[in-house]
């Protein structure tokens, strides 16, 4: 069983760094640096990798709250419909049953293959606020295959090339974090067990939260519950989690549902686009 580490900063930078001692305790791994990839062909060789790993440790630098650029693109142009387990599920379905789904997305049945992923983070600041959006945004790496997050850790006070190097803490805590990964290769989500620092939310273990009144959303996965005395929050409803198969498979039928309906009003579409037109003023470099 394999684990890839994407390294999503600068070759031989802190994030990189990070990831190399997390790979070299997960064992039998490779290392896939985003900055390597330039075309389409090339996320297309990349997915091939994530299809066929048992473990992913996803290592960022911190840009501005948030997660590298690669890695966001990645993420929009690799990890959506195609990726997520429940349409794959849905649509493999709906053709052994031998008729069309509305939406034909590409299927490839290794999505559904169990995975466990890991995640490490790391930025300047030496502050929370300045780090709040890594991990959450991290996730979103994870829900679509529905891999089971087993350990994420943040780390600042990285502002400098390297200079991770100084923090043995920082070193030791990601080498952790790839020995966690592999500890759970092969481990349906259901077996899987979350190795890392608890957090609020019960399904992402992160502490970002929505509050309503009293009613409370984790902004990171969407699970629900209500504020109760004292501040504690009651989570109610873990099946709202977009990391829950419950949620992803009222997502898929979502898809499908409304891709039908706008499939009988294509005619109208279609001529309210030509109406409508497109803007003269376009401006260009």
């Amino acid at each position: 069983m394999r684990v890839l580490g994407l390294g999503c900063g600068q070759p031989g930078g802190s994030a990189e760094i990070l990831l190399t001692a997390a790979l070299r305790a997960a064992g039998d791994a490779q290392l896939v640096r985003l900055t390597d990839l330039r075309t389409d062909d090339d996320l297309w060789w990349l997915w091939e990798r994530l299809v066929e790993c048992d473990g992913l440790v996803v290592s960022t630098p911190i840009m501005t709250r948030t997660i590298a650029a690669p890695l966001k693109a990645v993420i929009d142009r690799l990890l959506g419909p195609n990726a997520d387990a429940a349409i794959v599920e849905h649509l493999v379905a709906v053709r052994r049953g031998g008729t069309e789904p509305a939406v034909p997305f590409r299927v490839d049945e290794r999505v559904l293959k169990p995975r466990v992923a890991g995640f490490l983070a790391v930025g300047g600041s030496l502050t929370p606020q300045w780090k709040t959006l890594a991990l959450p945004l991290l996730h979103t790496v994870a829900f679509s295959m529905h891999m089971a997050v087993v350990d994420q850790a943040v780390f600042g006070g990285a502002g400098t090339p390297r200079s991770i190097l100084l923090d043995d803490a920082a070193l030791e805590r990601a080498a952790r974090l790839g020995a966690h990964v592999a500890s759970q290769l092969g481990m349906a989500f259901e077996e899987s067990r979350y190795l890392g620092e608890p957090g609020l939310c019960p399904m992402c273990h992160l502490n970002v939260v929505e509050l309503t009144g009293t009613a409370v959303t984790c902004a990171t996965c969407g699970s629900t519950g209500e504020l109760a005395a004292g501040g504690a929050i009651r989570w109610t409803d873990l099946t709202t989690s977009v990391i829950s198969m419950a949620e992803k498979r009222a997502h898929a039928r979502e898809i499908q549902k409304t891709a039908a309906a706008h499939a009988e009003a294509r005619a109208e579409i279609d001529a309210r686009a030509a109406d409508f037109g497109t803007f003269a003023a376009v401006v260009r470099p």
